[in-house]
């Protein structure tokens, strides 16, 4: 590969890697936060700032100061309350027992490749791409099956392996928040957005489910497949040239009992999707709502409350079946080591919500976050920044902020808060804010050394040009940020026009 080129843009990514390793761990970031978040309540108070409820006319409202007698007293004894009661932990932790199970098995290993390898070779780029951003469902293990699979693949078909792995990283980590079916991802951004939307309206935030950007991240996986297969094809290859290693790739396919397994497994998960369903569908089901009419009585349902123990079994249940066929589980303590080994993989996420959990209920206790939005509000009104500007500017905000803080949660955990009540002051819902959020936070994941994997991504490079550094794997995902960003967002502002739901009982406006 022709040597970097220190130009303005280079300089500037560089800027960026400095300055994001200057950051502390989000661990500690949270802590400091939190600390912030007492001082300022102190000397905010000092000053009686107050403001009128959005959500009850005539009620004015004011900071509460934290570090006061009765706010030391709500530190101490809370302390446990905010750990246990930050949202995302229950929901991820009780969702990763069934995706890790699946994972650690190798069921979701074999039907990535399966997919990848059955794909005939005019499709193989759409192929790679969308089986990447349909890895989102195993939560990280995308990250570590594909793009050296995608490389492999390219390789053995005389293409340039970088491309390969390019494009599969595309997929994982700029799609992440596409796709045909709900992950880990939303009932952990969901529930920091249903806390936010509770600050300016109780009412409507018991209304909310996580499923609430269901119907828009569908219909992304299709445009993203195409967008992508059209930027690695016609943009990146192109620009990497021939493939002048000496590294080539024999391609392995699935191995009898893989395939046995998968059957079973897939046999499995959908008598599990069957009965899901009619826990659901059928009236006088256990799972249906009993109030308005059928469309009503689905969304407003004990089901939709219910999303999170469904995903676990319609993993856990294939990845059980999977590892049996497979003879990787041969008894129930084999069982219990492999969700244990996946309990133990969520540590650095525990640690990081005790943090995290203080600093959102500290937020919330003081109400910093309701008197900020409402002046937000104001400020952005006086701005005359409404309407599409206003989308647009806060998923540029999101996405600068994304190339800083890597964790989609630990990101979101600090924006919502405060994003979530000003854009309902503005008119706009909370489920329409978290797609804007989900959209800048996935397409600028593939341009930052700060993500989790970035690592790991240039390390799979490696392997086929020794030479290749942070600033030339930024360069070659750059494009699919660009387009991805433009596409993705063109599809958003298209959804507000039409005013399409976005998910079941989610709209575009809030009315209050």
């Amino acid at each position: 590969m022709a040597k970097e080129r220190r130009g303005f843009f280079q300089r500037f990514l560089d800027m960026i890697e400095r300055t994001g390793n200057r950051l502390p761990h989000p661990i500690t970031l949270f802590a400091m936060l939190a600390g912030i978040v007492l001082v300022l309540s102190a000397l905010i108070s000092w000053t009686g700032v107050t403001v009128e409820h959005p959500g009850e006319e005539g009620e004015m409202v004011s900071v509460q100061n934290l570090l006061n007698a009765e706010g030391v007293e709500y530190i101490f004894t809370s302390m446990v309350d905010n750990f246990i009661g930050f949202a995302p932990l229950g929901v991820v932790l009780a969702t990763m027992l069934g995706i890790g199970l699946a994972e650690r098995t190798g069921l979701i290993s074999a039907v990535l490749r399966g997919f990848v390898l059955s794909v005939p070779q005019k499709l193989i780029t759409g192929g790679l791409i969308f089986a990447g951003i349909m890895s989102s469902v195993a939560s990280d293990a995308g990250y570590v099956v594909l793009p050296p699979l995608g490389a492999v693949i390219f390789a053995a078909l005389g293409r340039h392996p970088l491309a390969g792995l390019a494009a599969a990283f595309a997929g994982v980590s700029a799609g992440f928040s596409a796709n045909l079916f709900l992950s880990a991802t939303d009932p952990m951004l969901g529930e920091l957005t249903i806390n936010a939307a509770a600050i300016i309206d109780e009412g409507y935030a018991e209304t909310m489910n996580i499923a609430m950007n269901y119907y828009f991240i569908v219909a992304s996986v299709f445009l993203l497949t195409i967008v992508g297969s059209i930027v690695t094809e016609k943009v990146v290859e192109p620009r990497l040239g021939t493939y002048e290693g000496d590294y080539k790739e024999d391609l392995n396919g699935l191995e009898p009992i893989e395939r046995k397994g998968i059957i079973w497994a897939v046999t499995a998960m959908g008598l599990g999707f069957v009965g899901a369903v009619l826990l659901v569908a059928l009236p006088n089901a256990p799972l249906r709502g009993d109030e308005g009419d059928t469309v009503q009585q689905i969304i407003q349902s004990p089901f939709m409350a219910s999303l999170v123990p469904i995903i676990a079994l319609l993993f856990f249940i294939p990845g059980l079946v999977y590892g049996i066929v497979t003879k990787n589980i041969t008894n129930d303590k084999d069982v219990a080591h492999q969700l244990s080994d996946t309990m133990a993989s969520m540590g650095m996420f525990i640690v990081l919500a005790f943090t995290a959990g203080q600093f959102v209920a500290y937020f919330s206790e003081s109400n910093m976050g309701l008197v900020l939005g409402v002046y937000g509000a104001e400020f952005l009104e006086a701005a005359n920044l409404t309407g599409i500007p206003l989308i647009l500017g806060f998923i540029v905000v999101a996405g600068f902020i994304n190339l800083f803080v890597g964790s989609a949660s630990a990101k979101w955990a600090m924006m919502a808060p405060v994003f979530v009540p000003i854009m309902m002051q503005l008119g706009y819902s909370p489920e329409m804010t978290q797609m804007a959020y989900r959209i800048a936070d996935s397409t600028t994941n593939i341009i930052t050394p700060l993500m989790t994997y970035f690592a790991v991504i240039i390390a799979f490079a490696q392997k086929y040009d020794k030479n290749m550094g942070i600033g030339t794997m930024i360069s070659v995902m750059f494009p699919f940020t660009v387009w991805f960003s433009i596409a993705w967002t063109i599809m958003l502002i298209i959804w507000m026009l039409l005013g399409l739901p976005l998910g079941p009982g989610s709209p575009i406006e809030y009315t209050g």
